[in-house]
């Protein structure tokens, strides 16, 4: 489907309460945005399909497939569309299982419509950027750590890693700053580009799903060494990306 061109990007909003999803579509729109809807999971599966937005805004509670059910068969699917869940309560489980799918942030209910707005280019902002990258096929590598800005492959120790685009994000941030300690505030202005302030707990949220993904990757056997860790928290300060003490 051809994009609207004069809207700022097209996007998904998938809602089951009909006076949410009529204000986010009808505020959306008059922010500038292309917006599609969907009432359930099912629908929205097809209509991502359909129009291949920029963004999809979900709702986490659903009447089919929840949210995150939402998300992993577009994960499957080869769709990498950027999400920003809705979740009905400020639920710790909720934000960490959104993060878990490949989520890229969540607004909880009740929510100001300027705040979502805010998410939303904040999210295509951080998407859009690391999507281009800073030079066409440039490699950043760290230890035994690499990471391909123009394909978006990330590897570990020679197996792929599969991140979300925040999470590419969160990872290309560190690794432009490696040995260098970094606060949740400049991650969240650097990653986020939350300008107007931000949550520093997705920032423990994330660091602690990339360090699973990055420290710890899938297929790593028995019989393989295990991997030294490079994502350290510095207590009270941030984090950083460096090797362990002693090792070159």
């Amino acid at each position: 489907m051809t994009a609207d061109p004069a809207s700022e990007a097209r996007l998904v909003v998938v809602d089951d309460e009909p006076t949410i999803r009529e204000l986010l579509t009808t505020s959306l729109r008059f922010a500038g945005f292309e917006v599609h809807a969907a009432a359930d999971g099912l629908s929205a599966l097809a209509l991502i399909k359909d129009t291949a937005p920029d963004l999809v805004v979900l709702d986490v509670m659903l009447p089919d497939l929840d949210g995150f059910e939402v998300t992993r068969r577009m994960r499957e699917r080869g769709q990498h569309v950027p999400v920003l869940f809705l979740t009905a309560r400020d639920d710790t489980a909720d934000k960490v299982a959104g993060l878990t799918v490949g989520g890229d942030d969540y607004v909880t209910k009740p929510f100001s419509l300027e705040e979502v707005v805010a998410r939303i280019r904040a999210v295509l902002r951080r998407t859009r950027t690391t999507a281009a990258g800073q030079d066409d096929g440039s490699i950043l590598r760290y230890a035994d750590l690499e990471l391909d800005e123009d394909s978006h492959d990330v590897r570990r120790a020679g197996r792929p890693i599969e991140l979300s685009p925040t999470e590419f994000a969160l990872l290309r941030y560190l690794m432009l700053n490696a040995g260098r300690v970094l606060s949740k505030a400049q991650i969240l202005d650097h990653v986020w580009q939350y300008d107007w302030g931000g949550d520093g707990s997705i920032v423990e949220s994330y660091i602690s799903y990339l360090r699973r993904k990055v420290d710890r990757p899938d297929g790593v056997g028995s019989e393989t060494p295990p991997l030294r860790p490079l994502i350290h928290t510095k207590r009270g300060v941030g984090y950083m990306l460096r090797l362990p003490p002693g090792v070159s």
